[in-house]
């Protein structure tokens, strides 16, 4: 089923937010790009958040309906995160908002994450990166929570907003000088707006 999915969209200008803009309508039909593992591995290589190495050694590796049900936990992360972002979108994120962010603090303690000294990129210097041990495909749940996290510990809340769109479900991080950020998209649901507009006048 996930392989004949459009290409997944990243519109949101935050990853963490990308993840909940995983399942969309970009045009009359709903798309949920985490259906099961293979669409969880695409979705990951399109987010550029797992190596494509790891993700083809996952493939090869996982019993039969493993990945399917990574994939389900997926989905799942992110319907808990929609409402956690739901919640507090639109005002500043204080630190009693910990409690609820308990699920996502317990999946990032799992994490086999390590340091090593590489070449830096061209340059002939050496530097300090992160790294990870992907021991099993749960192992893909973490740079999502990962992702998540740098939603909640670095974005302004007060500029996380939902696309004006009537029928649209997509958050993004506003950017934008003023603020004035109102949709997913200009191409997408910006110019719907417009056209509907064009229609009632």
């Amino acid at each position: 089923m996930s392989h004949q999915l459009p290409p997944a969209m990243f519109l949101a200008d935050a990853l963490g937010l990308d993840v909940l803009n995983s399942i969309a309508t970009p045009v009359d039909v709903p798309v949920d790009w985490l259906p099961d593992g293979d669409g969880l591995l695409s979705w990951l290589a399109q987010a550029g958040l797992v190596p494509d190495t790891v993700l083809a050694e996952m493939r090869e590796r996982a019993m039969p309906g493993e990945l399917d049900s990574v994939a389900a936990q997926a989905r799942g992360l992110r319907e808990w995160f929609r409402g956690f972002v739901q919640g507090h979108r639109g005002r500043p994120l204080a630190a009693d908002a910990l409690e609820e962010l308990q699920p996502l603090n317990r999946l990032l303690e799992r994490d086999e994450g390590f340091s090593r000294i590489v070449a830096a990129d061209g340059s002939g210097r050496l530097a300090l990166a992160p790294s990870r041990r992907w021991r099993s495909p749960d192992s893909l749940l973490l740079p999502i929570a990962e992702a998540m996290a740098r939603v909640v510990c670095e974005e302004d809340f007060t500029q996380v907003k939902a696309c004006e769109g009537p029928a649209c479900t997509l958050m993004f991080v506003d950017r934008t000088r003023g603020h004035a950020r109102r949709w997913c998209s200009m191409a997408i649901c910006g110019n719907r707006a417009k056209h509907l507009a064009g229609l009632r006048v």
